[in-house]
């Protein structure tokens, strides 16, 4: 196959996983790719109470390179989505960093410099938009000048042959956005979760959140589709995200677990929250969500389910009784109310589903 399309891979870090960041970054540098291929990762939010943090020598807005030498700055966008959610505002230049976002720049470069020093394919970039992963991903985004782009965690990593095989079945199926399926990490744990299916519809997505449709899977055409930066907390960003895509043609799926996505260390596992303000602004975003019985009943028993583990025992309650409307036979509903009475813990549950490669 001739003609490869360039992939701009795009790695949002807050800076506190070093050896994570390391594997995923190399993991990525050593697909065997025929095509052009370029990383950029996104330095997020405040440092770690701990290591050694280079004191910034470098402009405000100036990306570095691994031996630390100052890049020319990128053009970056402001990428506030306009009401259809799927364009940025107008491209704007020299977006300048606080002294936070320099250090943080500064201190994940110093991260995988070592490992990697020399590797011109790699650009280290503050986040210049929002704070939080929605605008980390969209910094990385309009860094980029490839054909596609594609996603991975800092503690997630990519399988051999994920890149090509998705790029494959893009030509094949003549679609714009691919995922594919996963390997969940949990403790010793590693369990496959596929789709079973090579399409996956936006019905697909209000039926089942389809954990495998993951963000470190996503791989799609620059520019086509920008992060919402107002999603609370960060949160379901990747869910809106996925759903947007597949309103505009079904997103192909390479039913491979090609990714190995690490739950232990989740950053967003325990922010309940966090997590009941990302469900309702879902819900509000995509009022398709609580038409269908299924789809609607999963997320209400979340809502429970997050609820109980905060100790709302009322609210609980009340989410576990429209999970029951909505669909009889929804587990989530019973699980929330023992949460809510004591009988077991929350992270007890979670442990439970995430060893068996499932969350809540």
């Amino acid at each position: 196959m001739s003609g490869w399309p360039s992939v701009g891979v795009i790695v949002p870090t807050r800076g506190d996983r070093p050896e994570s960041l390391r594997e995923a970054v190399t993991a990525v540098l050593e697909h065997d790719y025929p095509g052009e291929l370029s990383l950029v990762v996104v330095a997020d939010a405040p440092l770690p109470s701990h290591g050694r943090a280079p004191a910034p020598s470098m402009a405000a807005d100036a990306p570095l390179s691994l031996d630390g030498r100052v890049r020319p700055a990128s053009v970056v966008a402001d990428a506030s989505l306009s009401s259809d959610g799927q364009r940025p505002a107008p491209v704007v230049g020299d977006a300048s960093l606080s002294s936070d976002g320099r250090v943080c720049a500064a201190f994940v470069a110093d991260q995988v410099a070592e490992r990697l020093r020399g590797e011109s394919r790699v650009r280290v970039l503050g986040n210049t938009l929002s704070p939080g992963l929605p605008g980390a991903r969209n910094t990385g985004i309009a860094a980029c000048d490839t054909d596609l782009v594609a996603f991975c965690d800092d503690d997630d990593v990519w399988l051999p042959g994920k890149l090509a095989a998705q790029v494959r079945a893009l030509r094949a199926g003549g679609g714009e956005f691919a995922s594919c399926g996963i390997e969940v990490e949990h403790g010793r744990c590693r369990v496959p979760r596929l789709a079973g299916a090579s399409l996956v519809t936006a019905d697909d997505l209000v039926r089942s959140r389809m954990v495998m449709v993951h963000s470190s899977t996503f791989l799609f055409e620059r520019g086509a589709l920008w992060v919402d930066e107002s999603a609370p907390g960060g949160q379901n960003e990747d869910w809106d995200l996925a759903l947007r895509a597949a309103k505009r043609a079904p997103i192909v799926h390479v039913d491979r677990p090609l990714v190995r996505v690490r739950w232990a260390g989740s950053h967003y596992a325990a922010r309940w929250a966090d997590r009941i303000a990302g469900l309702e602004w879902m819900l509000a975003r995509h009022p398709e969500l609580a038409v269908d019985p299924r789809g609607a009943a999963r997320v209400y028993g979340q809502l429970a389910f997050a609820h109980a583990a905060l100790g709302r025992r009322r609210e609980a309650a009340r989410w576990a009784g429209r999970t029951f409307a909505a669909r009889l036979g929804e587990p989530r509903a019973p699980i929330a109310l023992a949460v809510a009475a004591g009988l077991v813990s929350a992270p007890t549950v979670q442990s439970a589903l995430h060893s068996r490669g499932h969350g809540i």
